[in-house]
């Protein structure tokens, strides 16, 4: 007879997730073992492998939960926009607002995807392709000067980059809110990138083939012209935490 799921599997199995991300961002995801991860949700390591069979199970779920999230909130806020210009906005801030909690997420998502299997590695990053031309569909309807021309992959993955490294220099309550630098950075892209269409040689859409929305690049390569030593940082092992961990203020005990 087949084993009854317990009715709050998913809820242990989001805390269980949650933790795993905090440590592999914290200690890096060589630096961290199954031991540390159930020492830290609290349950032991016979309960950790009856969610998942190994870590890689987990970082695998870790980045495919985090982009699922994304692409959800950007779809909602797509949709209740009223305007392209507004929809440019309600994407950029919608994507901030889901970053709000998710640094430990955002952080494995750039310097861990490479360590998964090829296969896996395709299906996070067509993912991430969606995402991308969700926001690629935006900048062309907004910016009728760049359209889907030569200028909208670069212009598309420089407000990526504007958005995604956020982190490393804003804090909460101090300055911008996270909507105050939405709409900055989207006037600024939007107000600008006319000007910088006529600037370019060549970027036109007039002047070149269009770009279709099959050949815009995942997110992840926005992020590889950041410093490197921030995602240096999200790999680099620290100093492992004493026999047993910090427990988590939701326990994944099982019921």
């Amino acid at each position: 007879m087949a084993r009854t799921r317990a009715q709050d599997y998913d809820t242990k199995r989001q805390a269980i997730l949650r933790r795993s991300a905090e440590l592999f961002a914290q200690y890096g995801y060589s630096g961290t073992s199954i031991t540390m991860i159930a020492d830290a949700c609290g349950v032991s390591k016979a309960l950790l492998y009856h969610y998942y069979s190994d870590k890689e199970a987990l970082l695998f779920d870790i980045i495919s939960a985090h982009l699922e999230e994304l692409i959800h909130v950007v779809e909602a806020a797509s949709a209740g926009a009223s305007d392209a210009r507004e929809r440019l906005y309600a994407i950029s801030a919608a994507l901030l607002e889901a970053y709000r909690d998710a640094d430990a997420e955002h952080q494995i998502q750039i310097a861990n995807l490479k360590l998964l299997p090829e296969e896996r590695q395709e299906h996070l990053r067509a993912m991430e392709r969606a995402l991308v031309v969700l926001f690629s569909d935006a900048i062309a309807e907004a910016v009728p000067d760049v359209g889907r021309g030569p200028l909208l992959k670069p212009l598309t993955m420089s407000l990526f980059g504007m958005l995604n490294w956020h982190y490393l220099w804003f804090r909460e309550g101090k300055g911008l809110t996270r909507q105050d630098y939405a709409r900055l950075v989207t006037a600024l892209l939007a107000g600008g990138a006319a000007a910088a269409a006529s600037a370019v040689e060549g970027a036109l859409p007039s002047a070149g083939a269009a770009v279709s929305r099959d050949s815009m690049p995942a997110a992840e390569p926005a992020v590889k012209a950041a410093p490197k030593a921030a995602a240096k940082a999200a790999t680099k092992p620290a100093k492992k935490p004493a026999a047993r961990a910090e427990r988590p203020r939701a326990s994944a005990k099982a019921g």
